[in-house]
């Protein structure tokens, strides 16, 4: 079988502002229960004290910004920012009784706040910048001198067994080309020796970096084949540029995808498979 060539335009970059943020939104349960060990192990790895004021980058619908505020008590406060207005929307409708926790929809490269912060997270919220080198000066400013960072980022994709196996069904049926391995996008900062290299540019400390390396449920726990299936094709850019490429490879490559996901299949427990992240903590 001679596999279909994608639409470049199927596999164009994230858009949070827009189809990204909307989709989050639609699967946010699903997303949020993919990752939350990670954010688990961000948010202890960065032991925010109570009373400090916290920026949640790339918040999303506000799952990490409200375990923060927990963290940071009632004399505390956390800003979750995210480009997404319905994910913004959905943050505010979860926060409604919890009053040291605000949102705003802004974009981080270029947002001003009235004062810094203490400190600022991001369970996989920094990697999408156009102009990181920038952006991340911005974010320096947001945060007062000897205030810390801390990222959780994805390490390589070939370090990701989630994404590379499902990259290769998706290959078995279209090419895909490779991207530029900097551009926006989940995987920009995988090379550690770039990501120093931005936070030094910043004004950050040379950062503390270590590896998180676990299993994720895709789809979420619990997750059938079927159900992470679905999620996956309608949740990732893979399943654009299948779509893309019409019904009958669509459905192939549906086929396969659950033939994979039964064999990563545990019983009570979901599609488990194979992760890896760099959790990086910097000061200002």
């Amino acid at each position: 079988m001679t596999a279909t060539t994608a639409d470049p335009n199927a596999l164009k970059g994230e858009d949070w502002a827009g189809e990204m943020g909307v989709k989050w939104l639609t699967h946010m349960d699903r997303f949020e229960g993919m990752i939350a060990p990670i954010g688990d192990a961000l948010l202890a790895r960065a032991a925010i004290a109570p009373g400090e004021r916290v920026i949640d980058l790339g918040c999303g619908g506000g799952l990490t910004s409200l375990a923060a505020a927990k963290a940071t008590g009632p004399d505390g406060a956390v800003l979750g920012l995210d480009i997404s207005l319905d994910l913004i929307d959905a943050a505010r409708r979860r926060a409604e009784n919890h009053p040291n926790v605000s949102f705003v929809c802004a974009d981080a490269a270029t947002v001003a706040l009235d004062a810094p912060y203490d400190r600022l997270i991001s369970r996989f919220g920094s990697m999408f910048f156009a102009e990181p080198y920038a952006a991340f000066a911005n974010l320096h400013a947001l945060i007062k001198p000897g205030g810390r960072i801390d990222l959780a980022i994805w390490a390589a994709p070939r370090d990701n067994p989630w994404m590379m196996e499902l990259m290769g069904v998706a290959r078995s049926h279209i090419d895909i080309p490779s991207p530029d391995p900097r551009a926006p996008g989940p995987f920009a900062f995988a090379d550690l020796e770039y990501v120093r290299g931005i936070l030094a540019h910043a004004g950050f400390s040379a950062p503390d970096i270590e590896a998180y390396q676990g299993k994720q449920a895709i789809g979420g726990a619990g997750a059938s084949p079927d159900e992470a299936a679905d999620f996956a094709l309608a949740s990732m850019a893979i399943g654009r540029a299948l779509a893309e490429a019409g019904d009958d490879v669509l459905a192939r490559a549906r086929a396969d995808l659950v033939s994979l996901f039964g064999q990563r299949h545990v019983p009570g427990k979901g599609v488990m498979m194979a992760n890896k992240v760099w959790l990086v903590s910097a000061t200002a």
